[in-house]
């Protein structure tokens, strides 16, 4: 992640990189890797294709042994819906109920039965069903996939500690826009609020699961 030895430990001198409690009925939350985003010929978008071909590989392992897999886009029907947020980042206008740039990356292969959740704010879970949904799973450990790592995976990775979920973030299944703010939140959440792994350990650990979620 960019970080040196010396940075890491003066974290763990004040308290901070604990290792999440890793439960035995996770679930995979893939936030918008839209179009919009995953598609450099839109204004909003960049090359994620390493990010979104890691976490294809990731749900193949999810869907295997029937570990819930969910989705997130953000989709505006009115300009209006965004409040502040569209005010601070206008490129996201375009990102329109029904559009082609709201539209998840084919290469996830979303399966009949696995939800898409529309929001419309950087959090999958401001405005939505997920944590209901979660519940209604049983979930007990989150992994967070999906753009960018500095905006909506980061304030849903915050938001879904904060609910009470031990989350992992595989940092190869994680994009931004830059190189820069990809490594320092990823740094930064490693510290306080998830484990940042890889997607080879997420596959192990899914596959170690006995017990998956209804």
């Amino acid at each position: 992640m960019g970080t040196t030895a010396g940075l890491v430990e003066r974290y763990r001198r004040s308290g901070f990189g604990g290792r999440v409690r890793r439960g035995r009925r996770p679930s995979v939350l893939v936030v918008d890797f839209s179009l919009g985003f995953t598609d450099p010929a839109y204004p909003t978008g960049s090359d994620m294709s390493a990010a979104v071909e890691a976490t294809a590989a990731v749900l193949d392992t999810a869907r295997e042994v029937a570990v819930p897999v969910l989705f997130t886009t953000i989709g505006y029907g009115d300009a209006d819906e965004a409040g502040a947020w569209l005010a601070k980042a206008p490129g996201l206008a375009e990102l329109r109920v029904g559009s082609r740039p709201a539209e998840l990356d084919g290469r996830l292969r979303r399966r009949a039965g696995e939800p898409l959740l529309v929001k419309k704010g950087p959090s999958a879970f401001a405005g939505t069903e997920l944590h209901a949904m979660l519940t209604d799973r049983g979930v007990d450990t989150l992994v967070v996939c999906g753009a960018t790592t500095s905006g909506c995976v980061r304030a849903s990775v915050v938001d879904a500690v904060t609910l009470g979920y031990p989350v992992l973030v595989p940092e190869d299944c994680v994009a931004d826009r830059a190189r820069e703010p990809h490594e320092a939140n990823l740094f930064d959440m490693d510290q306080k609020y998830a484990d940042v792994v890889d997607g080879a350990d997420v596959r192990g650990y899914l596959t170690s699961v006995t017990t998956p979620a209804r």
